[in-house]
């Protein structure tokens, strides 16, 4: 698709959700306690135990090339990357800074069809803030070439 002296200027980024702690089930759980001991002489706090009931999770954005990768962007816990943060947030302040850094006046913006990617105001965004953009649509992926070939 790219000719290989365009190939070190291809970035990609993307998200993904890590699970840091998943919930766990005190079923198989067992206290040990010497012969003759009840229930009642146990400390409560060894009998009672809260648990959580969902995973938890980080999510982390990051950007890479041939070239060079942006750092690690977490985004902020309970947030749905949606157009408007991945435009504002992600790609605004963390993603296009660094890439026009590594790559200057020209670099390739390739993504995949996540629904806050190809938001339309998401696509109007990179045309505006790139110059000489030009979006290329494919069956997944959105690809920006931010000066000309």
């Amino acid at each position: 698709m790219f000719p290989d002296d365009k190939v070190d200027f291809i970035w990609f980024t993307d998200e993904k959700d890590f699970t840091v702690s998943s919930p766990r089930n005190p079923q198989n759980d067992h206290l040990y306690v010497p012969a003759g001991i009840k229930k009642k002489q146990v400390a409560a706090e060894c009998l009672l135990r809260t648990r959580t009931r969902f995973s938890r999770s980080v999510m982390v954005s990051v950007g890479v090339s041939k070239l060079g990768f942006t750092d690690l962007i977490f985004v902020d816990p309970g947030v749905k990357v949606n157009g408007s943060y991945y435009r504002d947030v992600l790609l605004s302040h963390k993603l296009l800074p660094v890439m026009h850094e590594v790559s200057e006046e020209f670099f390739i913006f390739q993504q995949d069809s996540a629904p806050g990617h190809r938001a339309h105001d998401t696509v109007r965004f990179l045309e505006q803030t790139t110059p000489a953009a030009r979006v290329r649509k494919s069956l997944a992926l959105k690809i920006l070439v931010s000066a000309a070939d």
